[in-house]
Parts: structure tokens; C-alpha cells; sequence
């Protein structure tokens, strides 16, 4: 299964999820309940060897996760649920991952963490939507050993 396999298949998870009508990569678009999540690929923001030459990396997954709401300009009512929806969806994914529940991506399990930040209002216009935005952070270690047969 792929991370990105992984992180939809998370998100599928969330209770409040049932509102997305559709669910792409790369991809939504201005029709309400329509969601996406757009990766940015792999950072690996540290690299350490021992002494065997065994190479374990801290590394990170980027992810976007895009959805369109209704929400009519002026609408304080709309607005508030569709900023509740954000924020709910935050701190449910800091309690799955807190506890456990969340996927596994690299290979020490306990150590992992995904994160949801800067749920933001990324666009909104007269036909009465919304586009919100949420960033996805999976950090994780990866552990390489060096195989006897690299060696000779």
C-alpha cells in the first residue's frame, strides 16, 4: 500500500468525512461536498550512520487536503459550521495519532506522528462556495541496514 494509499484510507476514517460526495488526487473542483488531497512528496530532514554503516532516517510526508463547502458571502452561520468541520477534523487527527490509530509509514510505529495544521479559508466566491484547506505532516523514521552482500 502506498502513503498515499494510506493517508486517503486515513482521512476516510474521520466520522465527519460521510460529507464528501467525491474524493480525489490532485484534483477538486467548485461543486460542494467535493474534497481532494493534493502530496508533495518526501523530505528527509535528518540522516544519521553507525558505526556498521546502518543508515536510519527521520523523514516527512506533505499532504493537502482540499474541500469545497457551501458557504453564501455573508453567511456567519455557514462559515462557523464549515470552521468547526476544520477544526474538528485537526483534533481528531492529533487523537489518532496520539493513541495509535493512525496508518503506519515507516518502521518504528511508536515514534510516528500526523499532524493536521493551518486549516485555513483558501478561496470563496459569489455562487455561494468555499475551498478550505487543511496541511498534512506524517513524520516517520526509516531504518537501511547494510546487507552482506553490498559489502563485498
Amino acid at each position: 500500500m502506498t502513503a498515499l494509499d494510506k493517508i486517503r484510507g486515513f482521512i476516510r476514517q474521520y466520522p465527519g468525512a460521510d460529507i464528501f460526495r467525491d474524493f480525489h488526487v490532485d484534483y477538486t473542483d467548485q461543486i460542494p461536498a467535493n474534497g481532494g488531497v493534493f502530496p508533495s512528496g518526501l523530505m528527509e530532514t535528518s540522516r544519521t550512520r553507525d558505526i556498521l554503516g546502518n543508515v536510519t532516517t527521520v523523514n516527512q510526508y506533505n499532504f493537502g487536503l482540499y474541500y469545497v463547502f457551501e458557504k453564501s458571502p455573508g453567511d456567519d452561520t455557514g462559515a462557523a459550521e464549515n470552521a468547526d468541520w476544520v477544526m474538528d477534523f485537526q483534533e481528531w487527527v492529533q487523537s489518532a495519532s496520539a493513541l495509535g490509530f493512525a496508518p503506519v509509514f515507516g518502521d518504528v510505529p511508536e515514534s510516528e506522528k500526523i499532524t493536521a495544521q493551518n486549516g485555513v479559508l483558501y478561496g470563496a466566491d459569489e455562487e455561494g462556495t468555499a475551498m478550505y484547506m487543511v496541511q498534512l505532516t506524517v513524520t516517520f523514521i526509516k531504518k537501511y541496514e547494510v546487507k552482506n552482500e553490498w559489502l563485498t
